[in-house]
């Protein structure tokens, strides 16, 4: 069974950078800011990141459930969101620095934290406090390196049992990365790889460093807070979705076992998943 522990979806992109609006403006490509990129493949022309399209690259590549996290790039997709949840597709409520709404439907709160106006945490409690009343999750994705960390250690000591997804793998490729991936010594604390591939993206595939840092953070907290994530489909803009997971699948560097507890076993546990398909592989057109 694999799952992906970070990927995004959108009806209509409506964002905001830097105090910038960033919006669709076809062939897959945004207004970010002012700059224009490449935000999805270009075969996304209507500017929309459906579920369909998700499920069918799900399909494809033998994923069995997935995680959907929010930025604040893409705009607020609570409603949308509601509407994609299903046993194959959990999702995160938005927190915009301002007081929640119903979070009753969704199973977890994204906290982009590195992108808040105020970035000490401790001016935040209240996603922190609602996910751990409700038996939510918290996906968060930390500033850069060691920035946020000691907030975020004595939150954790406010919060022992609140589940916490810490995302792109800590920031892996900037200064003291490590610090964030130490959190995970905390019982209810797990790391996520989404963005991994783009971190290591003038590498390129097979990412033989993420591979390396992979190794490195499971000898601090141990292979089984290591949770695999895409970072759809901002990352599908360079390589496929199956690629995403190819490079961990096809490493001799980590073992069969350890591979299962990434790539599934772990996000299985932590968010709470049952009763997955696990889909059937189906030949494509370049195999013989």
């Amino acid at each position: 069974m694999i799952i992906d522990a970070h990927a995004h979806l959108w009806k209509k992109q409506k964002g905001i950078v830097n105090g910038k609006p960033v919006f669709d403006i076809g062939g897959g490509k945004s207004d970010f800011g002012g700059e224009i990129r490449q935000m999805m493949p270009p075969f996304m022309t209507d500017g929309e990141n459906s579920a369909e399209r998700f499920l069918a690259n799900m399909d494809y590549a033998g994923v069995s459930g997935a995680v959907i996290t929010q930025e604040y790039i893409d705009g607020n997709q609570d409603n949308y969101l509601l509407a994609c949840k299903s046993d194959r597709i959990k999702i995160c409520a938005l927190y915009e620095e301002k007081p929640l709404g119903d979070i009753s439907d969704f199973d977890g709160i994204k906290i982009c934290a590195g992108r808040l106006a105020d970035k000490n945490l401790l001016n935040h409690i209240e996603p922190f406090r609602a996910a751990n009343d409700n038996g939510k999750f918290i996906s968060i994705d930390l500033a850069d390196g060691d920035e946020q960390t000691e907030m975020m250690k004595k939150i954790i000591e406010m919060f022992p049992d609140l589940r916490m997804a810490i995302g792109h793998f800590g920031m892996v490729t900037r200064d003291n990365w490590l610090e964030q991936i130490k959190l995970a010594k905390n019982k209810n604390v797990f790391i996520e790889s989404g963005g991994i591939t783009w971190l290591f993206n003038s590498e390129f595939y097979p990412y033989p460093s993420a591979v390396k840092a992979i190794n490195e953070a499971a000898k601090l907290v141990g292979f089984e807070k290591l949770m695999w994530g895409s970072d759809y489909p901002r990352t599908m803009t360079a390589i496929t979705y199956k690629m995403s997971l190819d490079f961990i699948e096809k490493t001799t560097e980590i073992s069969k076992e350890n591979k299962k507890l990434i790539l599934g076993e772990n996000a299985k546990r932590f968010y709470n998943f049952t009763d997955i398909p696990t889909p059937k592989k189906v030949k494509n057109m370049v195999e013989d």
